[in-house]
């Protein structure tokens, strides 16, 4: 079998863990909004990933099949495969003793550490509901550091099955955790219901105040988070640690009780991973920013952020990280055997389909209000928490292409073991976005950090794909910009027919059944106008002889077995 059909045999496994990851995800977001809507706790919630985030960070456990894939195939490929375990065991026991390490420190220090991190979160309650979930969290950054080497070995063996699994268990077990923990609160007294139990806020006979029905919900809404804090836990043991554990035994894995910091390849690899460590990535970045920014900004403002940026990352899984992914292990082979034209002709391709993207974005920003609604407006995510996220997708939504091509021309680096330039220019572009979100925060508040983020990812991924070009001399990159000039005028063309459309309707159907304030309006409305959307999406193709929509709609067509 070839490369391009193995790749795509990877991809379409992949990207079917992606969607149904993202699917999953977007079920747990709900489960979250829906206990403590966006509010205190859920910030609180939020920040309590800051912490495990950068332990996670520091071991570079994210970059696991990146860094370690090339130096483990190298030994198969040689004939060598018991160093190759040898080697696997070195890393695991050094890393793993190193993060466990941390781990305990981190903790210790948590209170102080959440203080640095998210300045702005002065709400006593809400400090002492982060300090405790973080340190419910943080253990489980452990289970992912051993599950992404497990994986590795398993993409090396080009075994994807399992590893697809991960982050599908990891939701599920996210989910469930909330569910229980939403139940127990109940049943404790401390629940949700409690809020609207007569007689909550009465005053005392001597003056005092028994308790403000607003803390009442926090502490409710408090509890039933910290179910979800113990979900991250189990789902990353059994997602990420045991189900991963059994597919590298699968493959013959073999671990020893080994330590050697002079071995010739955990130097190789500790140089590998260095950058990753010490870099600021985008992901990273745009995790901690998004936290500390909006730690600084009202009550709910790091909910309605992280909302927008989940509706976001399901474009970005579904368009771009199930294509980086499986593509990589085959795009390092490329790199190896010195392929680097047929290599820039495979991230050209993808990377054309990928700006895509950029118009079904331009449809979210139109529906933004409804979008929202439709998802998370239920339980304590009222009205007023649907307009707060809805003011700030479009900002977000703006980001979409550059977070989904981020994806697919970093690994470009990372196939040929070049981990040091995309840490050096990705940490330097995040630094000089930072005036741009202090800004942005100031100027105009959440959606400002929101917009920052996006400013600061198309920083990146174009500085980055700049310097690829240049350094590969990849002649086909002025047909992808013109590409992709052509896909932004299409987009905003549609983007304003849609508009229109949509506020032209809008006014008439207020008050009515199809008042889109409403969830069988918002229902309606999104057919509507998405139904719209693809009819100009694919006469466009045709005006515009864009031959990956025509080559994206008849995929489309044949899969539903549908003649064009």
């Amino acid at each position: 079998m070839s490369n391009y059909k193995k790749i795509g045999w990877a991809s379409l496994i992949m990207m079917i863990s992606v969607f149904s990851s993202r699917v999953i995800g977007l079920v747990r977001e709900m489960c979250i909004a829906y206990v403590g809507g966006a509010g205190g706790s859920v910030d609180a919630y939020q920040v309590a990933f800051i912490i495990p985030e950068i332990l996670n960070h520091v071991v570079a456990s994210g970059f696991l099949s990146v860094t370690f894939i090339p130096i483990f195939s190298s030994y198969l490929t040689d004939g060598k495969e018991a160093e190759g375990w040898r080697i696997f065991s070195i890393i695991f026991n050094t890393f793993g003793a190193f993060l466990l390490i941390l781990i305990a420190v981190a903790f210790y220090f948590s209170p102080t550490l959440v203080t640095w991190l998210a300045p702005g979160l002065t709400n006593p309650l809400h400090f002492n509901q982060a300090v405790k979930m973080t340190r419910i969290i943080m253990p489980a950054q452990f289970f992912f550091f051993s599950g992404g080497l497990f994986m590795a070995v398993q993409f090396t063996k080009e075994k994807f099955f399992l590893p697809a699994l991960a982050p599908l268990i990891y939701n599920i077990g996210i989910i469930g955790g909330g569910i229980a923990g939403m139940l127990l609160a109940q049943q404790s007294g401390t629940g949700i219901a409690m809020a609207t139990m007569p007689g909550v806020a009465m005053g005392t006979a001597s003056g005092g105040m028994i308790m403000g029905a607003t803390d009442v919900v926090s502490r409710g809404t408090g509890a039933g988070m910290e179910g979800f804090a113990w979900g991250v836990l189990g789902g990353a043991f059994v997602g990420n640690f045991i189900v991963q554990y059994i597919g590298a035994r699968r493959v013959g894995m073999k671990m020893r009780p080994l330590i050697n910091l002079r071995h010739p390849q955990f130097i190789r690899y500790l140089l590998l991973t260095l950058p990753l460590m010490i870099g600021l990535t985008m992901t990273f970045s745009t995790e901690i920013f998004l936290k500390y920014f909006g730690s600084f900004l009202s009550e709910g403002s790091i909910a309605a952020l992280n909302y927008a940026l989940r509706i976001m990352f399901i474009l970005v899984g579904i368009f771009g990280q199930a294509v980086g992914v499986a593509s990589y292990p085959f795009m390092a082979k490329l790199a190896a055997q010195g392929k680097i034209g047929e290599l820039n002709t495979l991230l050209n391709t993808t990377l054309k389909f990928l700006a895509l993207v950029i118009p079904v974005s331009v449809l979210f920003m139109v529906l933004r209000n409804e979008i929202v609604l439709l998802l998370f407006q239920r339980g304590q995510f009222n009205l007023d928490a649907t307009r707060m996220t809805a003011k700030v997708l479009p900002f977000i939504m703006a980001g979409t292409i550059a977070f989904a091509a981020q994806t697919v021309v970093v690994r470009g680096y990372y196939a040929m073991q070049n981990t040091w330039l995309p840490a050096l220019f990705g940490t330097g572009a995040v630094i000089v976005s930072l005036p741009v979100f202090f800004i942005g925060m100031k100027w105009m508040g959440a959606p400002g950090v929101a917009m920052a983020l996006s400013i600061s990812a198309m920083l990146n991924t174009g500085v980055l794909f700049i310097l690829w070009n240049r350094r590969t001399l990849n002649n086909e990159a002025g047909v992808l910009y013109l590409f992709l000039g052509k896909i932004i005028l299409i987009s905003c063309g549609i983007g304003v027919i849609l508009w229109w459309v949509y506020d032209a309707f809008v006014n008439v159907a207020r008050g009515t059944l199809f008042d889109p304030s409403t969830f069988i309006g918002a229902w309606c409305f999104s057919m509507g106008i998405g139904l719209l959307f693809l009819v100009l999406f694919v006469l466009s193709g045709i005006l515009f002889k864009i031959d990956e929509i025509k080559t994206l709609v008849n995929r489309i067509c044949s899969r539903l077995k549908i003649k064009t």
